[in-house]
């Protein structure tokens, strides 16, 4: 227990001095390893894992569907996303904010980030309802949280690194992701609804789009559409691994920008650029993450805690409640990507004691880390859409609060229905 509070200690001091991520994980790791085992032993942990990392099959999952983000997002599908939602509920009040979330929901179906997600749709969705009248708070608010969908609804970044780092199927960790996706798009419709209930001023309805307009739009979006089935669907039914998917997923993404003449080779280039840079720094970061898990584990901070548990005779429920809690503070005031880097080595061994499945465990670290995104004061999203609005940070502040409320409804339907969440994964060919 002491080696391991040391740790922690000794990696937030470096992280506020500003190190980098990767390179705190990875000391605090080599050291606290190396003075309880022995450097020799240490310095091949490094290698090795370093190695392991690089040259994992398991992990092509993330660069391919990096790729396919990136090839959809600059071929303008997102655009099209938005007016499709938009035609079929922009005539509604606050149409535009619920035409905003089921939008992003669109996009996070083949983007894996959400502050992509936002970014992205921020874009398209804030200038729109600015010039339709709506408040600063509902228009940022629906931006900010609609982007969080981008690492539930899969393919997902987060769920390759949790997969990664605990051994869990990625392709059952995506499946997983599909029920409370959608639940979570139903619950920030809501919350719009909601939010518009109680000051209709905020959203006004917009001009009611004719059938043949709906289903032109509509029209434009099944390449979208018809790539997430084709990836997620070839998943589910067992037609090929979460790997082969990702293969599928970018090429198809390649094909649908090529028809539609926006790939250049400029265009080709500074996608794959990006690519490269994205996928290098989440590998560093896995890498180093790796390496203070190591030191984790023998410290044996996860025996002695589920001694401790067992010793306090708390049920499994009154501990996952303790641990939401834990994360739901420590979101307020930390990166989210390290967050769930720090504790999963800690909380993972624990609710597999309990009795709990992995790849629940995973759906609901996935969930506590979106409300961490549009959380105050340090949600990623929300530096987002501050700097792309201009729009104060008290206000953006007050726009998601009723989303965060949703955020809570849906974080207790996983908590106390895991067989909902679990159901489609149970199920797959």
């Amino acid at each position: 227990m002491t080696a391991t509070l040391l740790g922690f200690a000794a990696l937030f001091a470096l992280l506020f001095f500003g190190l980098p991520l990767t390179i705190a994980l990875g000391s605090v790791g080599y050291v606290g390893f190396g003075l309880i085992i022995g450097f020799g032993p240490s310095n091949a942990i490094i290698a090795q894992t370093a190695w392991d990392t690089v040259s994992s099959y398991n992990l092509t999952v993330l660069p391919l569907f990096l790729l396919m983000g990136n090839l959809v997002n600059h071929a303008g599908l997102s655009r099209e996303l938005y007016d499709a939602s938009n035609a079929f509920v922009g005539h509604r009040r606050g149409g535009l904010a619920m035409a905003t979330v089921i939008a992003c929901g669109g996009f996070a179906a083949v983007c894996g980030s959400s502050v992509a997600t936002a970014a992205t749709m921020a874009k398209i969705a804030l200038p729109s309802m600015r010039r339709y009248g709506y408040s600063d708070a509902l228009s940022t608010g629906s931006v900010a949280a609609g982007g969080t969908l981008g690492i539930l609804i899969p393919p997902s970044v987060l769920m390759v690194i949790y997969g990664t780092m605990t051994e869990t199927s990625v392709g059952k960790l995506f499946i997983a992701g599909v029920v409370p996706g959608l639940i979570g798009v139903l619950l920030y419709v809501g919350a719009v609804s909601v939010h518009t209930a109680i000051d209709p001023e905020a959203g006004p309805a917009g001009p009611k789009a004719p059938w043949r307009e709906r289903m032109t739009r509509l029209g434009a979006v099944w390449p979208t559409l018809a790539l997430f089935i084709l990836v997620i669907g070839g998943i589910y039914f067992g037609v090929f691994t979460a790997q082969e998917a990702a293969g599928i997923g970018a090429t198809g993404a390649l094909v649908i920008a090529t028809l539609r003449g926006t790939l250049t080779v400029a265009t080709l280039v500074t996608v794959l650029g990006e690519t490269v840079r994205t996928t290098a720094a989440l590998m560093s970061v896995l890498i180093g993450a790796l390496i203070f898990a190591n030191f984790i584990n023998v410290t044996g901070i996860s025996s002695e805690t589920v001694g401790l548990i067992r010793a306090l005779d708390l049920s499994p429920v009154v501990v996952i409640l303790v641990m939401i809690a834990f994360y739901l503070v420590l979101g307020c005031v930390f990166e989210s990507l390290a967050m769930v880097l720090l504790t999963i080595p800690v909380f993972y061994p624990l609710v597999v004691e309990l009795g709990y499945d992995p790849v629940w465990f995973g759906i609901l670290i996935v969930i506590l880390v979106e409300i961490s995104l549009i959380t105050p004061p340090i949600g990623m999203n929300l530096f987002v859409i501050r700097a792309m609005s201009q729009v104060s940070t008290g206000t953006i502040y007050r726009g998601v609060f009723p989303f965060i409320l949703g955020d809570v409804i849906r974080l207790a339907i996983v908590v106390f229905l895991p067989g909902l969440i679990l159901f489609l994964p149970n199920q797959m060919g």
